[in-house]
């Protein structure tokens, strides 16, 4: 396992992806510089249909989740190690590689947008992520002579599906119905700060708005020995953060006979100085465990942030969606891990205008989020996406939707701005991750609340004693002390 970094990444430019664009700030030095060169440029390798002697480019482009962005560094480690070099432009590449998301109607017209574009350069064009199971002839109308597409599952075959261009051949499909021990594969790590650990692919819920299932398929967890073993490498290695992701983390070995809740134990045992985030977490999964979850959590290892979706304050509309919990399930969670770690930052998700939802059942959602107040609620508006079971169901206007999106935001707003001012005068350590803009690093709390600092000196990858002087609605300006 490798570490990648700065320049070998210019081309992670995904309009309009919020993540991509902070992404780029987190690149930094530090890169193997075996791997450097190999991907910009200075080393040559053969590669199955590759001419020999000369070098091929690959200009890559990446959308969507923490997951998508774990398989992405799955398939830079093989197009490394096979001597690609990274172009920073579409127009020097030889060949196209998209990492696309489609969990959203507006992210997904967004990447066939862009598929588009890329098509008409007449370029060797790869298609991979969640978008090629989600809605193949959506790929198939925008790009109809793209090279090859890839699912999740397919990864480890990244080199099969670039390499085929030069053998001219166009529209093949990379899918696997059985899933790849992802952690076994070769990987660089383009945050060399931060071990991306995938836990476990598919989920064990059927949602009846979500297509991501489709691609991502059934819960496999991984085991955890070897999720210990890619976390110990990654943290004798220099990475100081842990995200750990999948579809769901709190379903995580219930195919397996073990839980989020003893992995989460088994890697804080491990040695040295990290801290571990969780990813997002269903809270029916998160109540089954909720004693020894919180006990987890309360090691000094662990972010306190806690990710857990209600998508909607109404229980009628909750059973639309065939999410198998209760509002007040979903409340038990949240008062029981404030109850023991008051700071802790809890964000939830809330779906407006789901098909079904009155306007009394919209009403609830508000309340819940004023009862809760939420520190991050990521709002969604609610569409169709092919081949669930909401797609059948009548819509509620597109203007009745985006209305009560603008509520909610509103809301949100003022329960945010208010939380923000809490943390006024707060004195404590902060992890440094990433590098802002005009001179500012940008750190992380206990709570995983952003911090802003500013300094002249190298401060990535440090651990700092700060106070916060200010709060803003995203992130908490602070000084050194």
């Amino acid at each position: 396992m490798e570490t990648l970094g700065g320049r070998a990444l210019k081309v992670l430019k995904a309009p309009g992806t919020g993540f991509y664009r902070r992404l780029l700030h987190h690149l930094v030095s530090g890169i193997h510089e075996d791997l450097l060169l190999k991907m910009k440029g200075g080393y040559s390798a053969g590669r199955p249909g590759g001419k020999r002697g000369e070098e091929a480019s690959v200009y890559v482009e990446s959308y969507g989740c923490t997951a998508n962005q774990y398989d992405l560094e799955i398939m830079l480690a093989y197009l490394g190690e096979a001597g690609y070099r990274l172009s920073d432009s579409p127009d020097s590449a030889d060949v196209l590689l998209v990492n696309t998301c489609g969990v959203k109607k507006p992210t997904e017209d967004r990447v066939l947008c862009r598929l588009h574009s890329l098509s008409r350069l007449g370029k060797p064009l790869v298609v991979a992520g969640c978008l090629p199971r989600i809605n193949l002839p959506a790929i198939r109308r925008a790009a109809p002579g793209f090279s090859a597409v890839m699912d999740p599952r397919s990864v480890d075959r990244v080199l099969l599906a670039v390499g085929g261009p030069e053998r001219r051949e166009k529209n093949r499909v990379f899918f696997s119905e059985e899933p790849t021990v992802k952690p076994e594969l070769p990987k660089v790590r383009v945050n060399r700060l931060v071990e991306i650990v995938q836990i476990a692919e598919g989920c064990t819920g059927s949602c009846s708005f979500c297509c991501v299932r489709f691609a991502r398929g059934r819960l496999s967890s991984y085991p955890e020995e070897t999720l210990l073993d890619q976390v110990g490498r990654a943290v004798k290695q220099g990475a100081r953060e842990v995200w750990l992701t999948a579809q769901d983390t709190g379903a995580y070995g219930r195919d397996t006979g073990t839980d989020l809740a003893e992995l989460l134990k088994g890697i804080c045992g491990i040695e040295g100085k990290f801290l571990v985030r969780v990813g997002m977490m269903n809270p029916d999964h998160a109540l089954g465990m909720l004693p020894r979850l919180i006990d987890a959590y309360r090691d000094r290892k662990v972010f306190k942030f806690l990710h857990l979706p209600v998508q909607s304050g109404d229980d009628e509309v909750l059973r639309l969606m065939n999410r198998p919990y209760s509002v007040e399930e979903f409340k038990t969670v949240v008062r029981s891990f404030r109850r023991e770690i008051p700071r802790i930052t809890v964000a939830t998700d809330v779906i407006c205008g789901f098909p079904g939802e009155g306007d009394q059942a919209f009403e609830r959602s508000l309340r819940l989020m004023e009862e809760v107040k939420p520190d991050v609620l990521n709002i969604s508006q609610f569409h169709p996406r092919p081949g669930t079971p909401a797609e059948r169901i009548d819509s509620l206007p597109q203007a009745e939707v985006k209305e009560r999106s603008r509520r909610m935001t509103a809301l949100f707003r003022r329960i945010r701005e208010e939380g923000n001012r809490a943390w006024l005068g707060w004195r404590g350590k902060i992890i440094v991750d990433e590098k802002g803009k005009a001179g500012s690093w940008v750190g992380r709390n206990f709570a995983y609340r952003p911090v802003v600092v500013r300094s002249r000196e190298e401060l990535l990858g440090k651990f700092l004693e700060v106070e916060v002087r200010e709060a803003f609605p995203t992130y908490l300006p602070a000084e050194l002390v």
